[in-house]
């Protein structure tokens, strides 16, 4: 039913045109009982029927209007039955009787649908028109009643209980009209979110790519051109001129590694085969062009994944180079190792160490290793303190291909 803090629908319009044509019924039964009793007519009863008239037009539309609970519209009901009962009485009018007393079930019927309370209101409002008849017309004109009444109440409880669920149909599915498009406007802020989410990603794993390609393998040359301008000062132009050899090797490894990098964001190739003897490799570049032995112990799965490949990758290349620039160490350690469903990489020096709390902000090699182990379900810590020595280990599940 309407509520009158509900603005008006297409239903609650319907609804309401439908009181108004009872309350047309109503009116024009109150119309012609004053034409076809003069006794009506006379000023006190006139003036006590229409009183009594508009009072239950009033409640009429308070059952509709207001938020009533079933038990408050019940006793609106009974009042209004027990107004109708005195109307009639008055009037002693058949066709006021019949005209308001059906108005009133399909009110009943309309308010508390074909529930326990609606079905006994019907039943009460077909007993207390029977004896309203008994008492007008005499309990022998019952019969009269039944034939005449009856059918009529069953008509008016039939065509209340459709429109009842037509317009309770309708609610529902303008209701799930409305839940519909909510969440599609749900799914399109999702859809946004998930798009900013995936383009910051890709700008995170681009910022990786470009730092363990090309800004570590500047970094590279830049170590071993500082030592070939080193030896070349101290006339060691033979040992100048290999560096310079591993630095246009190291140039071309760059250049490699980049169009891999390019290569792998177009066709998404697997890790390469040989990604073991990269390692190697890459280790013992760090002792010819620096002078710094490195042990290297290598255990990689055959079937590493390409994600967990090219982070292996990047972090032997990441630890290897922060040994070659900020340790000053003697001697580094390489180890890649697979046990119990876990692929781990120790990368470990004997330099001068760091407090890893105070490392400053805008250096990203270890933030994009943490980001790797994160995207790939494992985990990278640094222990180190001054004086020290550093151990990178970094750690994923073998079987991870990306996580969820």
């Amino acid at each position: 039913m309407l509520k009158a803090s509900q603005p008006p629908d297409e239903d609650s319009q319907q609804v309401v045109w439908f009181w108004y044509m009872l309350t047309a019924a109503v009116v024009f039964l109150y119309v012609w009982t004053l034409v076809n009793k003069p006794d009506m007519r006379q000023p006190g009863t006139l003036v006590l029927f229409t009183a009594l008239m508009l009072v239950h037009l009033g409640l009429h539309w308070a059952v509709i209007t207001l938020n009533l609970s079933t038990r408050t519209a019940v006793i609106v009901l009974l009042v209004q039955s027990g107004l109708v009962f005195t109307l009639v009485s008055m009037s002693a009018a058949e066709a006021l009787a019949i005209g308001l007393y059906m108005s009133l079930i399909g009110e009943a019927l309309g308010f508390l649908r074909i529930s326990r309370a609606g079905v006994g209101m019907t039943l009460y409002l077909l007993l207390l028109s029977g004896v309203n008849f008994g008492l007008l017309l005499g309990w022998g004109q019952l019969p009269f009643w039944a034939l005449m009444v009856l059918p009529l109440a069953v008509f008016v409880s039939v065509y209340v209980t459709l429109y009842s669920r037509q317009a309770e149909a309708r609610e529902r599915a303008q209701k799930l009209a409305a839940e519909l498009e909510q969440a599609n406007r749900q799914l399109s802020d999702y859809a946004a979110q998930i798009e900013d989410l995936t383009l910051s990603s890709e700008r995170q794993r681009m910022a990786r790519e470009l730092h363990d390609t090309l800004a570590q393998g500047l970094a590279g040359l830049i170590l071993q051109l500082e030592a070939v301008d080193t030896h070349l000062a101290g006339g060691r132009t033979d040992r100048a001129q290999t560096i310079v050899q591993q630095a246009m090797e190291r140039a071309r490894g760059t250049l490699r590694d980049a169009r891999r990098v390019i290569d792998d964001l177009r066709s998404g190739r697997p890790a390469s085969e040989d990604l073991a003897r990269e390692l190697t490799a890459e280790a013992h570049r760090l002792e010819t062009s620096l002078g710094i032995p490195c042990a290297v112990q290598m255990d990689v799965p055959e079937d590493l994944s390409r994600e967990a490949g090219e982070a292996l990758r990047r972090v032997v290349s990441e630890g290897l180079t922060n040994i070659a620039r900020h340790a000053g160490a003697a001697h580094a350690w390489v180890q890649v190792s697979n046990a119990d469903g876990r692929l781990c990489v120790e990368v470990r020096d004997d330099g001068r160490g760091f407090d890893p709390a105070g490392v400053a902000a805008g250096h990203y090699g270890l933030l994009g290793l943490q980001e790797r182990a994160r995207l790939l379900g494992g985990e990278c810590r640094v222990q180190s303190a001054p004086g020290q020595g550093t151990l990178l280990r970094w750690c994923i599940p073998v079987d991870t291909e990306a996580a969820p």
